[in-house]
């Protein structure tokens, strides 16, 4: 399908699910997420939703459409940037081949724990961020959490770097998750999040890597039950708007919604929290294997090579560097 018709497809889609809602708000934003109703994704930009239209009086409306009912994450965030889809929720690895500043957030091991991510996101680090997003007509809106990736597969318990030679392993589309694959030993597999499950069930990969509740809700522990706690990426969710939607709003709407997005982020987490502790028991419950003592520095020394290719001038080396010295804030 072309770029256009694929525009004007999801533009008739998004007009026919948003119409009975245009009736009844002056504004209405349609959301795009792939993950299914009830994940913490969804029920957080549901819950900026009801900030949203409580605090403007029921004027302005978001309708969130999950399980990728707009489309994938890459397809969707296009559409976003050309005003065809009026918000999106992605993971910021989705970006990396958008905007360069969102790559580095994607190396691996840059953060040491959720309580780092949160300080970083939640100061000035978070508002250069934002500005970089604007430069490519996405307003960024609030930052969620997405939890630790680590790799699952359904061949055998990873227990070393050497455990993953030659494994095939679905990553999402971006440079630097192909590259951080290749360092370790394994080929990469850029595919939709969508397409997973069966690709691991007809052997197209052996595998993938993810989160604790992605791991759960997507199904994939049903067919692949080898879970690796290696938790060799910490990236942070997204919020953003159109700049095209953003624009044409009135300044005290967007105040409005930014406040709104921001009184989602500490539900949303608290929700990510809850979900990564209840996905984490029913997978085991169902037979999932998890490796949790792993000496991880092996695969630390691994991204030597991944680091010198996209910390590549002074600007991404101080912010690296910045990122790495910001300190957690105490709970």
């Amino acid at each position: 399908m072309t770029h256009a018709k694929s525009l004007t497809a999801a533009l008739l889609v998004s007009v026919a699910f948003a119409a009975p809602a245009l009736a009844e708000c002056e504004v209405t934003l349609r959301s795009s997420d792939t993950h299914p109703d009830g994940y913490p994704t969804v029920e957080g930009v549901k819950y900026m939703a009801e900030q949203a239209k409580a605090n403007s009086g029921g004027r302005i409306c978001i309708e969130v459409f999950p399980s990728s009912q707009l489309g994938e994450e890459k397809d969707t965030i296009e559409q976003t940037q050309f005003g065809v889809i009026d918000m999106v929720r992605a993971s910021f690895g989705s970006f990396n081949d958008i905007v360069p500043e969102a790559q580095l957030l994607s190396l691996p091991y840059l953060f040491r724990s959720e309580a780092h991510l949160h300080a970083v996101m939640d100061g000035p680090i978070g508002d250069e961020l934002a500005e970089a997003f604007a430069e490519h007509d996405l307003i960024a809106l609030a930052y969620y959490d997405g939890g630790s990736r680590s790799f699952y597969n359904n061949r055998k318990p990873i227990t070393s770097v050497e455990d993953l030679a030659g494994m095939k392993f679905r990553v999402m589309q971006s440079d630097v998750f192909v590259d951080m694959m290749s360092a370790l030993g394994a080929n990469a597999t850029p595919m939709p999040y969508g397409e997973v499950y069966s690709s691991i069930q007809t052997g197209v990969i052996d595998g993938a890597e993810n989160n604790w509740p992605s791991y759960d809700s997507s199904g994939h522990y049903e067919v692949a039950k080898y879970y690796t706690l290696d938790q060799h990426l910490m990236v942070p969710e997204l919020v953003a708007v159109s700049k095209t939607k953003w624009d044409a709003l009135s300044p005290e709407d967007q105040e409005i919604l930014r406040a709104a997005a921001e009184a989602s982020e500490p539900v949303q987490r608290k929700l990510w929290a809850d979900q990564e502790k209840a996905s984490e028991e029913k997978v085991i419950a169902a037979g999932a294997e998890v490796v949790r003592d792993i000496d991880k520095t092996p695969f630390i020394e691994a991204m030597v090579p991944v680091y010198e290719k996209y910390v590549t001038n002074d600007e991404f080396k101080d912010l690296v560097k910045r990122i790495q010295d910001t300190q957690e804030t105490p709970q």
